[in-house]
């Protein structure tokens, strides 16, 4: 039957994504049904970018388990995926005696779930390690580590889809009723049914539960703000640096943080929102973060914040509560072969490889899973981009596409062949926000300025793109209604 499926993913972020790849490796049908046009578009893609170590969380905890293990998995999975990844380690500062204890606390937390390599330091030792850090003593915590969470999420789908995997994007679902014993989905205006479904939907998940009469769970959308910094201070950190935790807090404060890419990021901040969807950058917190980044790095100038951005957390604790719950995982036995995925935020990236695994064995007890033949979990292609590769390789693969030998993106020195790999990614999704966060085109400090006419004409001369077909990232996100003027002929 059309749209009939072994298993249901809903949501495409990173967990979604881990989970369709895990079981693309077995003899069964999968669909992923998401509500966006891309994958990657919600908490996924705004985010810090931390692997964590696993010393913020209690331990016996899901999050503490999946969390270390998680952080195990992922250098191996990045090689496969060929994903940048660098784990650079963390300082954890105390400004004060009473911080001082819970650095103490976070180390016997952090040691109780298998962390390794912890140690308390002393301001001179802090300092070998992070020339010029405040503060009179630091928890080192070396398995932390940075990635790019979108790129992750992208290579995850773009695997799980190489491996028989069905992307339905711009998919929304609507309603979920269970019939004997398959469920079907209504999105879009389609109808789709399985054996098994998997809520991984994110802020959205309790919204899914209530769709199968399920009202124990409530999600309260959590805002972080963020600047990002220009790549001149590429260098600054050696390390990432955290604030010690205050106990009843919504996140982990706000903190200086590198990327993969070369910028560093202020934030993020933590504000209660009742729009799961409220992206908005406010002009109290850009203050300030700017005012805390000007703390941290006195040499920061106004033409070092080339960007903001802000992402939503799907935490289970409201507004006077704070802190955090427990992931909720479960396979529910009042509704067999729903596989119910509440409340996974940070450390959700992290813990994403891990989480696919415990969902994998939820599955196997409700169908057969024999490996596939042909399987191939390793991605084409080059790690990072064109421009940081040798300068032998860069000349080699100039002479095969010579569109290599092109560059587009000025900021971010990206070829036109990247942009049109991009554009002809294998899921098929044309907006200018998929372009951007698989080529990093239009990331630098013009912002698009310089490369966004050059990748428009792109598109529509080798792509056949007429004005109106040109979307930022949804259907109602036109950037042009038509032509000023119509070329003579």
């Amino acid at each position: 039957m059309e749209n009939q499926y072994d298993v249901i993913i809903i949501g495409a972020g990173v967990v979604g994504n881990a989970i369709a790849r895990e079981l693309s490796r077995y003899s069964i049908s999968v669909a992923v049904l998401e509500k966006e046009l891309d994958v990657s578009m919600g908490t996924s893609s705004r985010n810090s970018g931390v692997l964590h170590s696993g010393i913020h969380y209690k331990p016996g905890t899901l999050r503490a388990r999946l969390n270390v293990l998680g952080n195990s998995m992922m250098a191996d999975l990045c090689n496969d995926l060929k994903v940048k990844i660098n784990y650079l380690g963390k300082l954890t500062v105390a400004q004060d005696e009473e911080e001082v204890k819970s650095l103490h606390m976070l180390k016997e937390q952090g040691l109780a779930n298998g962390v390794p390599g912890l140690e308390i330091l002393e301001k001179n030792e802090m300092r070998k390690i992070q020339p010029n850090v405040g503060g009179i003593k630091a928890l080192h915590s070396p398995t932390t580590g940075i990635i790019c969470p979108y790129s992750l999420t992208i290579a995850l789908a773009e695997n799980a889809h190489a491996n028989g995997c069905h992307f339905y994007l711009g998919h929304a679902v609507t309603s979920i009723q269970k019939q004997d014993d398959l469920f079907e989905v209504n999105a879009a205006g389609k109808r789709f049914r399985s054996k098994v479904l998997i809520n991984s939907a994110g802020l959205y998940s309790a919204d899914i539960c209530t769709m199968l009469g399920i009202d124990e769970y409530k999600i309260y959308p959590c805002r972080g703000e963020y600047l990002i910094l220009d790549k001149r201070l590429d260098g600054t950190l050696n390390v990432l640096v955290y604030p010690a935790p205050h106990q009843g807090k919504a996140g982990l404060g706000i903190h200086l943080t590198n990327t993969v890419s070369g910028n560093i990021l202020i934030g993020p901040s933590n504000e209660y929102q009742d729009d799961p969807e409220d992206y908005a950058c406010t002009a109290n917190i850009m203050a300030l973060l700017r005012k805390e980044g000007h703390d941290l790095l006195p040499n920061l100038t106004t033409s070092d914040f080339i960007r903001s951005f802000s992402g939503l957390r799907a935490k289970q604790t409201p507004p006077g509560v704070g802190g955090f719950k427990d992931f909720v995982i479960e396979s529910r036995d009042d509704i067999k072969g729903f596989i119910n995925l509440v409340g996974i935020e940070s450390p959700g990236l992290t813990s994403s490889p891990a989480i696919a695994l415990m969902v994998k064995d939820m599955v196997e007890k409700l169908l057969t899973l024999e490996p596939k033949d042909g399987f191939d979990g390793i991605q084409s292609g080059i790690t990072g981009y064109f421009h940081q590769l040798p300068d032998e390789q860069k000349a080699d693969l100039v002479s095969q596409n010579p569109d290599y030998g092109e560059v587009v993106c000025r900021c971010e020195q990206i070829t036109k062949k990247e942009v049109l790999d991009a554009i002809s990614n294998p899921l098929g999704v044309r907006t200018i926000n998929a372009i951007k966060y698989r080529s990093r085109a239009m990331m630098g400090r013009c912002q698009g300025g310089f490369c966004l006419p050059r990748i428009v004409q792109i598109m529509e001369k080798e792509f056949g793109y007429k004005p109106e077909d040109y979307l930022l990232n949804s259907r109602n996100s036109q950037l042009f209604i038509g032509k000023m003027r119509q070329e003579l002929v």
